[in-house]
Order: structure tokens, then sequence, then C-alpha cells
């Protein structure tokens, strides 16, 4: 194999004849392509399990072997590149063979260097174009994606979730850490009449009231030191469109009354500003906090409460839905083998049972980040358990409420569970109910 620097389009050549191959890698590297060749289909298929192409010439006598069977081989392995068969034949039956098998095009031998300079422009600025279609479809379609299920439990909540989807009804979405709120959160605006107007979130652990007021309201110049320009605030942003308050159980007390007259009667102040303004905003929200418990205990006020669970949306942890499990571990594969150019197409026996077996403390985020850093690292076809990193910590040796064990290898493997869902230290203290110090300590102790 021999290759250049990636400029315009990455482009690999397949034919026996070694004078074929020269002459179309230097006449396609003088425009800047990336070029690779391969002289047979065994080295064509390693190639490919390596590297990512866009187009690919392709001889259609190798020897013995036919370039339409290994046209078939290449569509499995990279169905979005495109193939130009290279044929001297001529005859109008061989190119349609071609086509109807796969073909994006197909070009004559003897061909000039203008020829196939023309082809390969063709077919990359067509893949160009075919990759910002599906970029700009992927906007549209992930987070519906991204929420398919074949759990029982989910499917009910997803159905829910349609139901309701097309209502201005509040709705409050529960679950666990990394369990996909925000996800669903996305989906349900998608699925509703407001789709096509903003779609605007405000993370409520990361503000002061102060400066959470400010964010979702807007303030006007001068309203506090450093407001040296008028801003619009969330709310103003999202209106006619869905507002998503994440993590609203961190919502500041103080602030909560504000809001819950601005979801009662959709008016509100920016800071520094006496004027009244009103929005159209539908709103979401989403917390692992138990609320009903923060309302016992003061910590959120009731009536807010009541406005916000109109409707209230469970999602059942990912350990509840195993069913899920092996889809979205290939749905997430794909994408990060697509985006990284990297050679894995699928799990291997032990890796499969490792993903089935393993109890998922961190949900969904978590299975998203084992199946990345897994997509990276492999080096071959097929990921094996070693790529998972998961250790000791597949669920059939995981320590289990109830079990003989210590306090201290319970608490060990509590803390790597929510250090594993978190999405920072200071939120995994939280949920922990100590502070950072204590959890730094604690790491260091266990060796997390």
């Amino acid at each position: 194999m021999e290759q250049s620097t990636d400029i315009g389009g990455r482009i690999l050549l397949v034919d026996d004849e070694a004078a074929i191959l020269r002459t179309f890698r230097y006449c396609l590297e003088d425009r800047g392509y990336s070029v690779a060749t391969a002289a047979s289909s065994a080295q064509a298929e390693a190639i490919l399990q390596r590297q990512v192409f866009d187009l690919c010439f392709l001889d259609l006598r190798l020897g013995d072997e036919s370039g339409l069977d290994v046209l078939q081989q290449m569509r499995g392995i990279a169905p979005w590149m495109r193939v130009v068969i290279v044929t001297a034949h001529s005859a109008v039956d061989t190119a349609v063979d071609a086509i109807q098998a796969g073909a994006a095009d197909y070009l004559v031998k003897p061909c000039s260097p203008e020829q196939l300079r023309l082809a390969a422009a063709k077919q990359l600025e067509v893949r160009q174009m075919a990759a910002r279609l599906e970029a700009l479809e992927g906007e549209i379609r992930k987070r519906n994606d991204a929420i398919g299920s074949n759990s029982p439990a989910m499917m009910g909540v997803l159905e829910t979730a349609r139901q309701f989807a097309d209502t201005d009804a509040n709705i409050l979405i529960l679950g666990e850490s990394g369990t996909g709120k925000g996800e669903l959160a996305h989906a349900i605006h998608g699925w509703s009449r407001r789709s096509k107007k903003a779609f605007v979130t405000i993370n409520c652990p990361s503000l002061s009231a102060d400066l959470m007021e400010s964010e979702l309201f807007g303030h006007s110049r001068g309203a506090f030191t450093g407001a040296t320009e008028s801003t619009l605030g969330r709310v103003s942003q999202a209106d006619g469109g869905t507002l998503f308050l994440d993590e609203i159980g961190d919502f500041p007390l103080a602030l909560q009354p504000k809001l819950l007259r601005f979801i009662q009667d959709k008016e509100y102040e920016r800071v520094g500003d006496p004027v009244t303004r009103r929005a159209d905003v539908r709103i979401l929200a989403a917390t692992n906090l138990n609320l009903e418990e923060m309302v016992r205990e003061g910590r959120f006020r009731e009536d807010l409460l009541y406005r916000l669970n109109v409707i209230t949306l469970t999602i059942p942890p990912l350990r509840e839905r195993p069913e899920d499990v092996r889809d979205l571990a290939e749905r997430f594969l794909a994408h990060f083998v697509k985006n990284y150019g990297r050679p894995a197409r699928g799990f291997g026996a032990g890796a499969t049972a490792a993903l089935r077996t393993y109890r998922w403390p961190g949900n969904v985020r978590e299975l998203r980040n084992v199946i990345e850093r897994a997509s990276i690292i492999c080096p071959q076809a097929m990921i094996e358990v070693s790529h998972l990193g998961l250790g000791e910590q597949v669920a059939s040796n995981a320590p289990r409420v109830g079990e003989a064990l210590s306090l201290e290898e319970l608490e060990k493997a509590h803390i790597a569970g929510v250090l594993a869902a978190s999405e920072t230290l200071e939120q995994a203290a939280r949920i922990l109910g100590i502070d950072a110090s204590t959890l730094y300590r604690k790491r260091k102790q266990y060796g997390l």
C-alpha cells in the first residue's frame, strides 16, 4: 500500500496491473488526493478494515476474481464509499451489471488522465454532498434515533411521551444520571408542533441565583457590575419553542417564585428592567433527584413541582432494559468508527457477553463513553472484551447489596459507579452526599 497526504479526498485503487496502479496513483496524487493501492481483493479488504475511503476505482477483472463480487464485499465493509468500476470492455451489459450491483459509475480503459480526474471529482462531489445531507438529516433525527428502544418499560415511556408531545403540557422527566433525559426532551420537542422553533437548554446546577436570573430572563445594560450590554435571556430565545430545565432540582430556591410566575402567566421582567414581557414557551424539566422529598425538606417549592409535573415520565436505568444494550452499542460504534475512521465493525463474543452482563451504573452515558474509547483503541475489525476496559466491574463479579462484603468494598463499588455516571466530580459528590474534598480523599484511598 502507498499513500499520500490527505488533501482533497481519500481514494482506493484496486487493480492487478502494477502499471495501471502506478499511472492512476500519480495522476490522482497530482490533484491533491490521498491515494492507497491494492493488487487483490484480500489486500483491498485489509486496507478497508484499517482506513476510511470516499471513493474506490475497482478493476472489473482481478486475476481470477470478478470485480462485481469484490464490489459486494466492499459494500458490506464500507457502504458509504463510492465505487467506480474500471473495465477494458465497453459493452453496455457490463456497465448495467456494475450499476445494478451498486457501483456509482464505470470507466473504460484506456482512459485519459483528464477522464480519470473528472470521474474522481464527480464522485467525490457527490460523496461530499451526501455527507452534508447526512449531517443535516442527522441533526433532525439523531435525537429520535438515540431514543429508540426494544425494552417494554422504555417503549411505554416513549409511547406516553409521543402522546403528550404535541400538547403544551409541562413534562417532568425523571431518571438516574446518564439515562438520556436530555435526549428524551429533545425528542419530545421534535415530535411537537413547536419543532421548527428553538429548543433552549439551561443547566440549572451551573449558575448562582443571580446569574441564573440573568441567564433565564435577561438583563438590561448597567443592571449590575459587568453588565455592559443588554441581553435577551433564554426565555426570549425560546419564544414559540421549548425551554428545557436540566437538573431542575438544583434550581435556586430564591428564584423559584419567579420561575413559577413565568410558568403560570408566561410573564417576566429582565434584571434591571421594569417592563413586563411575555413569551410563549413550553417547559420541559428533568432531574435525578427526589423532588417530593426535597419539598418535604423545604428545598423545593411544592407549587412549582405541581406546575412542572403535569406529566411525569420516568426513564428506567439501562440495567433494567438489557434489550437495548446491544443495539445502543452498535449504534454508538457505527457513529464513532465513521467519525474517527477506525477499523472496528462489530463485537466479539466475549465483548458481547461483557456488554450484556455489566450493570452500567452510568447508564447510557457510560455505555457511550465505553464504546467511544473501544472504537479508538481497537486495531481490528472486532472489539474484544479487553478493549472495553470494564475489567473487574463486569456484573458477574460486581458487588451487590446483601452479599458477603465489607462496607469498604461496597463503598468503593458505589463510589466507582457514581463517578462513572457523573459528568463532574462536583456532581458525583453531590449525589453521594459528601463534599468534594471527602470524595477526593476516598478516590485516592480506593485508587479510583
